[in-house]
């Protein structure tokens, strides 16, 4: 998990609006003033919503809305962008890959944060805000110091084995006014009563919506069916059909046949050609011309002849039996003659025969007229599919009558789907969750517009009542850090026990097992920062903590204001290191580094930058020291 982008507007401590994108590694965020920025705050109101406005707060301008918005990757790798309106409204949007778009998973705050926990992995906020958040009022030695009465309570909490609790405040001060003080302790009280009430109803409202989310979830067991049959339908109209693609409805019919049609052709033409073979032969012979017929010409010559001899023979010789010659024309013309009526009877006979030939081919186009009846069909088929060949098209047109059967059986599993007995049971389920949560959002109202959250109240319930045991009580002496003069001082509150309890939360182990992985690196950590004035560290088993020097064993709580803080920034950076090697979370540090030594600056520096290799580190500082040994700078 990693964070991608922090877009705000009109927020406390950030410039006026803008987009700011995060990368991986150790990066410097540096803030525009010189105000606090509440990058943790920002971000812990976004991803931990309560839904009663207390994020208000964190608007910079008054009279003016402030938004938020940050854009992150969970832990199942999907792209998360949570954007709110300070003191209202908000919505959750996550990123399809399929279309790079956001799509809206909820405006509702408790399914936002039950979606958040069960599908982008986010911890519950008190781990997210004691691991993966380190800001200035976290130090101990920003934290009220133990009155005397206080620790009489802190010693018989340990003798019941309970876990001593950290409130983030500010140093408390003794009270200027005791009775007015004492007053506004009874306020408190009535307040903190109306605040546990209003917190149970919280609880509910939110065991309810986690319900009411597995029910939904549930009931959204079908959406998946429900995606493939619109992707199956949607399939099935798009595949090719003889209606869509204008072919005739028979066309697999005439497919099937298509083969037989073509033998057919083929045959019919081998037979056509087979007959017309020896009549080629016939035809091919040509009828000679009757100029070209020497009878015919020896005919009319031997009739010419014998005519002009008998005439010019009879006149010239005045004898009447040259005439007779005149009677051999007879034969002569008669053969001429015959001649050329044998040359019309040749030309006839050739004329049938051509007759016969343009049968034939009338013949063949009759055969070819056909076929194409049968082809043309199959042709425009393999054309409006883009197919090679008639045999695909039985496939491609099959291939809807398959869509279709797959598409009745996805609609049969949703019907049965719906009327199975989970189902609807689900769905009354989800009517009466959602009936009750109704009546206990009447409840939350009736309670009142704006309630202050319970831990809050309880904050500054114990900071009153320090307040005024620190005016009734005198100080104690306490032991001093060796080397150092004693000082009549209140012993501080070790913060081991809440950190340790959540580090055993995250790497789901007990808190001595946590104590063994975290001991080695913890005292590297310790002795580097304390210039090996302590060389160990213990725990004991509620978690209670221990500085080892040469010669003492030091209890936690009785260090120096600045070791005690270098103490508690080891084994921070420590669970940080250790828990990352298990799952990746940002580590948001704010500028808590005001009061460590310049010299030990850069020792921090790369020790950070270390921590930036196993997850996203963002850091708040002005510093110009740090921007050096970061792995990016980013002013917002």
């Amino acid at each position: 998990m990693h964070f991608v982008e922090v877009a705000i507007q009109n927020v406390r401590g950030f410039s006026p609006a803008g987009r700011f994108p995060l990368k991986s590694g150790y990066l410097i965020l540096k803030p525009p003033t010189a105000d606090v920025l509440p990058l943790a705050n920002v971000a812990l109101s976004l991803l931990f919503a309560d839904g009663r406005g207390g994020d208000s707060s964190l608007v910079g301008s008054a009279g003016r809305s402030g938004k938020a918005a940050l854009t992150f990757v969970g832990q199942d790798g999907m792209t998360y962008r949570i954007l709110r309106e300070l003191g209202g409204s908000g919505s959750l949007h996550r990123l399809n890959p399929a279309t790079s778009q956001p799509e809206l998973v909820s405006t509702d705050v408790s399914e936002i944060n039950q979606y958040l926990r069960g599908q982008a992995g986010l911890p519950p906020r008190t781990t997210f805000e004691q691991v993966y958040c380190l800001q200035l009022v976290m130090l101990p030695s920003r934290r009220p110091r133990k009155s005397v009465a206080k620790a009489a309570a802190a010693a018989g909490a340990k003798a019941s084995g309970a876990t001593p609790s950290l409130a983030a405040a500010s140093q408390v001060a003794p009270a200027e006014d005791v009775p007015a003080a004492e007053a506004k302790v009874k306020v408190l009280q009535k307040e903190l009563v109306t605040a546990k009430e209003v917190d149970q109803l919280q609880f509910k409202v939110d065991e309810l919506a986690s319900l009411i989310f597995e029910a939904d979830s549930k009931l959204k067991g079908g959406e998946g069916l429900k995606e493939a049959i619109s992707r199956a339908e949607a399939a099935w109209r798009a595949a090719p059909s003889p209606e869509s693609m204008g072919l005739p409805l028979d066309i697999l019919t005439r497919v099937k046949r298509y083969p037989k049609a073509v033998a057919r052709r083929d045959e019919a033409l081998a037979r056509l050609e087979t007959d017309r073979e020896p009549e080629q032969e016939d035809a091919s012979l040509k009828v000679p011309p009757l100029t070209e017929n020497r009878f015919f010409w020896g005919g009319l010559g031997a009739g010419v002849l014998f005519m002009g001899l008998s005439v010019g023979l009879g006149i010239v010789a005045a004898q009447p039996m040259w005439r007779y010659l005149a009677l051999i024309n007879i034969p002569a013309f008669g053969t001429a003659a015959w001649m050329a009526l044998r040359y019309v009877d040749d030309l006839q006979h050739a004329t049938r025969k051509g007759s016969k030939d343009n049968r034939k081919d009338a013949r063949q186009k009759k055969i070819l007229d056909e076929f194409e009846l049968e082809d043309a069909p199959v042709r425009m088929a393999i054309k409006a599919l883009n197919l090679e060949s008639h045999t695909e098209i039985p496939a491609a047109l099959e291939q809807k009558d398959l869509l279709g059967i797959r598409l009745g059986e996805l609609q049969t599993q949703l019907e049965e789907y719906e009327s199975s007995p989970e189902f609807q049971a689900a769905i009354r389920d989800g009517q009466e969750l959602r009936a009750q949560q109704e009546t206990l959002n009447a409840e939350l109202t009736a309670k009142g517009t704006y309630v202050r959250d319970l831990r809050e109240v309880e904050r500054e319930l114990s900071r009153l009542k320090e307040s005024i045991a620190l005016a009734k009580a005198p100080p104690v002496q306490v032991a001093a850090a060796p080397g150092q003069t004693p000082v009549p001082v209140d012993p501080l509150e070790d913060p081991s026990p809440l950190v340790l309890s959540q580090a055993a939360d995250v790497l789901t182990t007990d808190i001595l097992s946590v104590q063994a992985l975290l001991k080695d690196r913890c005292v590297q950590y310790l002795t580097a920062l304390t210039d090996r004035r302590y060389q160990g560290v213990e725990w004991d088993r509620e978690g209670n903590a221990f500085l080892l020097t040469q010669n003492s064993r030091v209890p936690v709580g009785e260090l120096s204001p600045k070791d005690i803080d270098l103490y508690y920034l080891a084994l921070r950076l420590t669970v940080v290191e250790k828990t990352c090697a298990r799952v990746k979370r940002p580590f948001l540090l704010d500028d808590v580094l005001t009061g460590v030594d310049e010299a030990k600056l850069p020792l921090v520096a790369r020790m950070l930058k270390h921590l930036g290799t196993l997850t996203q580190v963002l850091h708040v500082t002005a510093h110009p020291g740090f921007g050096q040994m970061s792995d990016g700078t980013v002013n917002v």
